[in-house]
């Protein structure tokens, strides 16, 4: 059994530096196999000169080959240590947040690659990733039970990455009860979210502190909240004084999520829905000549790989001229982007090509970034992919 990994010469420098990943291609095989380790095996990785680089959760059939468990070596996905960080991620965001509704871990910023855990007061949603991590889940279940009591929890693994990793996919109820919907607090406003049939873990926690700030500018104003799943943005903003909201999504089940919502909050009088494709539907609301005070744009990830980026800038590029086209003047665009391969910079200069197409003209106002659920990790830039632009727009100078 392969006790003991090597990387290539030059292959440490990113790792040393800080980020937690290591890659298939950068592993010495002659050394030793990657191949011949068992998957979700826990070893030591050492540079091209044998010096320590730490303990990773290996599995070779994935591209990303060893993830960081500790800087020192030696050590393994304990029951202990799985214990200390689930605590140490459970105090920072009871620090954070005055209501049990967050992102309790966030995979490799909590120093639990391939691990989320989302928090609905006492409902919890685990999602596993990782064949390293799915070897602990017993162990993962007996501590979250003991930390905070829930009264259920989903197991939602069905995520992408587990097909990589050579997981089974799966949804089962992996302790207690858990109802079709459960609530959840956000920013002062009600939300019920469907966890077992809902996407990812049943609600986006990440775009939390953008949806207050949009919501800051919205006493008063018309919003039009696209791909709005169940109305995150949308009924943030209807709460906090909006005139009247326009959601729009493609799913019919999600809109009707808006509108339980919306009854929820005793705003339904000044919220409504359009179904459809978000770019047909931008398309017929131009025809209309319908405007917008607050246009907000939260696309899925068009860039959910390095070789889609083309296509996917030329679809961020198409919706943000659509969306900018029904700013009012004076008005605010809300370009956001869950996509992690694509930079701010280059959210800010898709905004100045639609103003300059659309003879606009474009000031950011801010920019905002995911919560502090979603810690970053300085040395890992794939942990931050949450961004949001606030731009006014105005008739061209």
């Amino acid at each position: 059994m392969v006790q003991v990994l090597k990387l290539n010469k030059g292959a440490e420098r990113r790792i040393r530096a800080g980020h937690h990943w290591v890659y298939s291609n950068e592993i010495d095989n002659k050394f030793a196999p990657l191949k011949d380790v068992e998957p979700g095996s826990v070893i030591n990785i050492v540079d091209s000169n044998g010096r320590n680089l730490g303990s990773f959760m290996v599995n070779p059939t994935a591209l990303i080959c060893g993830r960081l468990v500790s800087r020192k070596a030696d050590r393994q996905l304990s029951s202990s240590l799985l214990k200390n960080r689930l605590k140490q991620a459970l105090a920072i965001r009871d620090q954070c947040f005055d209501q049990p509704c967050y992102r309790w871990v966030f995979g490799d910023s909590d120093g639990l690659s391939g691990l989320v855990i989302d928090r609905f007061f006492d409902v919890l949603t685990i999602q596993i990733s990782t064949a390293g991590m799915e070897q602990h889940l017993d162990a993962i279940l007996d501590h979250v039970q003991r930390l905070v009591q829930p009264k259920g929890i989903l197991l939602k693994n069905d995520g992408k990455m587990r097909a990589v990793e050579g997981l089974e996919s799966y949804v089962k109820i992996g302790f207690g009860e858990v109802p079709d919907q459960v609530e959840l607090v956000e920013n002062g406003t009600r939300f019920l979210a469907p966890l077992m049939t809902g996407q990812k873990t049943g609600w986006f926690y990440d775009h939390r502190p953008n949806r207050a700030l949009a919501a800051s500018y919205a006493k008063g104003k018309t919003v039009l909240d696209v791909f709005s799943y169940l109305g995150g943005w949308g009924l943030t903003a209807a709460n906090a004084g909006a005139e009247q909201v326009t959601c729009v999504d493609a799913s019919e089940l999600a809109l009707a999520g808006v509108m339980d919502n919306a009854r929820l909050n005793n705003v339904s009088e000044k919220v409504s829905t359009r179904q459809g494709d978000a770019f047909d539907v931008l398309s017929e609301l131009h025809k209309e000549k319908s405007r917008f005070d607050i246009v907000i744009v939260d696309p899925p990830a068009f860039i959910a790989r390095r070789k889609d980026m083309a296509a996917g800038e030329r679809a961020y590029q198409k919706l943000t001229d659509a969306a900018m086209k029904l700013v009012n003047h004076g008005g605010i665009l809300v370009s956001a982007s869950c996509s992690m391969h694509l930079e701010s910079e280059r959210l800010r200069d898709m905004i100045r090509a639609s103003a300059t197409k659309l003879e606009r003209h474009a000031m950011i106002l801010s920019e905002g970034y995911q919560g502090a659920d979603h810690p970053v990790l300085p040395a890992v830039p794939e942990t931050r992919y949450i961004k949001a632009i606030f731009a006014q727009i105005n008739p061209s100078l």
